[in-house]
């Protein structure tokens, strides 16, 4: 992703980071490896504000899955075949 993108920015907070996709300060954002309470109100948030929460593979995201894609949904297509093409986690 790091060769596709303006910048790369990351707060600490899987929660905070999608707040900012909500509210409109970042774009998108991805992370792996996450636990339920990490993203449960983010992702609600995400998408009441009109954004795109899926897995990185573009299918759908649950509480239970450890990888999430969010985005304001104008660059989600981009940022899942870019993950489709370079990471193996998306192949399913």
């Amino acid at each position: 992703m790091a060769f596709h993108a303006q910048a790369i920015r990351r707060a600490g907070s899987a929660a905070l980071d999608l707040a900012c996709i909500a509210a409109g300060r970042f774009d998108g954002f991805w992370e792996l490896k996450l636990a339920p309470w990490d993203t449960a109100a983010g992702w609600l948030i995400v998408e009441e504000a009109g954004g795109v929460v899926t897995d990185l593979a573009g299918g759908p995201y649950n509480i239970h899955s450890p990888h999430i894609l969010a985005t304001n949904g104008l660059i989600h297509a981009e940022m899942t075949r870019i993950f489709a093409a370079t990471d193996p986690l998306c192949e399913s």
